[in-house]
């Protein structure tokens, strides 16, 4: 019951529990609620309403079930295994104090046997533990998916870079069916969250605050899971409590990541790459998004070039955004390309209807766009992919001049018609 079948996992209801009391019901909940599950998930009747319902519905991914009123616990548990869907993780609890039923239990496919009465620390690390079977750690099989981490950056604020990383993350997760984290590391202002309906809890603030608490089961409890393959660590700290890091637990973060997920995508706020510079050294791609203005072309010049003096390693793509079709732009793609000396990789168009709908659902925009949107999309998540795991990084285009010089020389051709018509 306990093998991880993590394809068909996504398709289940994520926890369901069967007890006998109002006790173990009243402990179960809250700890439900912690993990993004339904507290109504929680039922009374203990393993024999469990084979009940259990052969007429599909198996959740994590099942708990209460053996106290099984007057033969292992007959019953083999009764359970087969209404059980093979993928299915089994939490069992109960009265009897063992040694050789708890073995025997283990031996018939049960994950875990709590001892009643347990205390609320035992019933949480036993559900992490279940987490990392599912989709937490990649194990020998996906040994054959090298990790990925990727970074996204906006030259300026409101470019959408935070709803881009949502969305690749999500990609990664449910079309490339990798197990996936994304940190948004703007601590006090962070959507990552937001844009997919889940409350942020206080992972990341207490890992900035702890850096020394930061592991394998800190991550698990931290990650605020949006589906089976996807989970997120975010903040919305008190504006009047500023977060004083050197930097390590970012780093010591990132190397947890590596371990427990296949993927990971930091959403990355470009004042960071000036405290932090090393948060780019380890990542395959760097995705930085811009608009098509003035301004925008500067911070782009500014930010290639960091990126090439700072992290030649990685590869970088830039991607246009919020781009208006037909309307009239302040820079043309042209003009844009030229003076960042380098093609735009990808250009998503300006969409308030699907901004809006993906708002309101709580989904990110890849998840409810269509059309040329969904292509968009899709080349953002596969070119990341594709460059993460080529061997070596190609050499970007060498760029000459000064920085200045480029937007000054942009700055003059674009005041021309403006003085033609003031003329």
């Amino acid at each position: 019951m306990n093998a991880p079948f993590q394809a068909r996992a996504g398709l289940r209801d994520p926890f369901t529990a069967f007890v006998c009391d109002d006790a173990t019901a009243d402990m179960l909940r809250p700890v439900a609620v912690e993990h993004g599950w339904s507290p109504e998930k929680v039922n009374k009747g203990g393993l024999r309403n469990a084979v009940q319902s259990l052969s007429v519905s599909a198996s959740p991914n994590i099942l708990f079930v209460d053996l106290s009123e099984s007057a033969d616990p292992l007959s019953d548990i083999n009764a359970l295994a087969e209404v059980c869907e093979p993928g299915t993780i089994v939490i069992a609890a109960g009265t009897v104090n063992d040694v050789r039923l708890y073995r025997d239990l283990v031996a018939s496919g049960i994950h875990d046997y709590l001892l009643k009465p347990f205390t609320v620390d035992q019933l949480r690390d036993s559900f992490v533990h279940a987490q990392m079977l599912l989709s937490g750690p990649r194990g020998e099989a996906a040994a054959d998916k090298p990790h990925v981490m990727a970074v996204v950056m906006g030259v300026r604020g409101g470019v959408g870079a935070s709803t881009l990383a949502t969305s690749l993350a999500w990609l990664m997760g449910e079309k490339a069916h990798r197990s996936t984290a994304l940190l948004d590391l703007d601590v006090h202002f962070g959507t990552g969250a937001l844009a997919l309906d889940l409350e942020p809890g206080r992972g990341l603030t207490d890992a900035i605050e702890n850096p020394s608490r930061i592991d394998g089961l800190f991550i698990e409890r931290a990650m605020v899971r949006a589906n089976e393959r996807l989970s997120v660590l975010s903040a919305e700290a008190p504006m009047h409590q500023p977060l004083v890091t050197d930097g390590a637990a970012f780093f010591q973060l990132q190397e947890e990541m590596r371990n427990a997920f296949e993927s990971t995508v930091l959403d990355l706020p470009r004042h960071m790459l000036i405290q932090h510079p090393h948060l780019v050294h380890d990542a395959h791609v760097a995705v930085v998004v811009a608009e098509l203005t003035l301004a925008a072309t500067r911070d782009t010049i500014r930010i290639l070039a960091w990126l090439k003096s700072n992290a030649p390693q990685t590869k970088v793509l830039v991607v246009a955004n919020g781009v208006p079709n037909g309307g009239a732009l302040e820079i043309s793609r042209k003009d844009f390309e030229q003076s960042i000396e380098r093609p735009v990789d990808i250009v998503f168009s300006y969409d308030a209807k699907l901004a809006a709908q993906a708002a309101k659902l709580g989904k990110p925009m890849a998840e409810v766009a269509s059309g040329k949107h969904t292509a968009s999309f899709n080349a953002l998540s596969n070119m990341v992919l594709s460059h993460a795991t080529e061997e070596g990084v190609a050499e970007e285009t060498k760029t000459s001049g000064s920085n200045r010089s480029l937007v000054n020389n942009l700055m003059a051709r674009l005041s021309k018609p403006r003085e033609k018509a003031a003329a």
